[in-house]
């Protein structure tokens, strides 16, 4: 990033050189000496200063934008027919499950997840963890990421929805779901209620 600005630098002093020399010697109708340039810099560099620090500031933002990974195309954000587990007798809590495909350019991340047939919809990951690694630990979390040109695949082992269902639902019932991802907004999907496996 240092070496970029360095040469912008160099040809920003530069193009303002040639343009005060340009501007002083018009009016005169002479070679200029260093104190004519001196005189004649400050009617002639702010007319020029403007573009060039126009086209500065556009150059570094861009290169900053290219770094951070916005360049390229959008994400296009896809998702599949989801599960929702049939409710255990008694309960009010089940989990869902998608998978997102992401064949953008850009990584994207799903923020939120909404129903009119749920009160609530919470995004959890599930990690192993402890001495023997055989207990898993369930953390609420803000987002998830998809990767620009990957998927993710909700399980009951990774990453699932926990939702609380307003009414019972039977086996092959379809239930909707808004999906809303941080750059691609809401997109739609359908899940049909299933047993759990196992």
């Amino acid at each position: 990033m240092s070496d970029l600005l360095r040469t912008v630098d160099r040809a920003v002093r530069r193009t303002v050189y040639r343009a005060v020399y340009r501007a002083v010697t018009a009016a005169e109708g002479r070679m200029p000496g260093r104190r004519d340039l001196r005189d004649g810099l400050p009617g002639v560099l702010i007319p020029v200063l403007v573009p060039v620090m126009a086209c500065l500031t556009m150059l570094v933002g861009l290169t900053a934008w290219t770094k951070a990974g916005a360049a390229g195309s959008p994400p296009r954000i896809d998702v599949g027919v989801g599960r929702v587990l049939v409710p255990q007798a008694g309960k009010e809590h089940t989990a869902a499950f998608f998978r997102i495909a992401n064949t953008g350019d850009s990584d994207d991340q799903l923020v939120s997840v909404t129903s009119p047939a749920a009160d609530g919809i919470v995004l959890n990951r599930h990690e192993r963890g402890g001495e023997a690694g055989d207990a898993v630990r369930t953390r609420e979390v803000p987002s998830a990421n998809i990767p620009a040109g990957d998927f993710l695949v909700m399980t009951p082992a990774t990453l699932d929805l926990t939702i609380r269902v307003k009414a019972r639902h039977r086996v092959g019932d379809a239930i909707p779901f808004v999906l809303h991802f941080r750059r691609s907004g809401a997109v739609d999907a359908v899940a049909f209620v299933v047993r759990p496996v196992g």
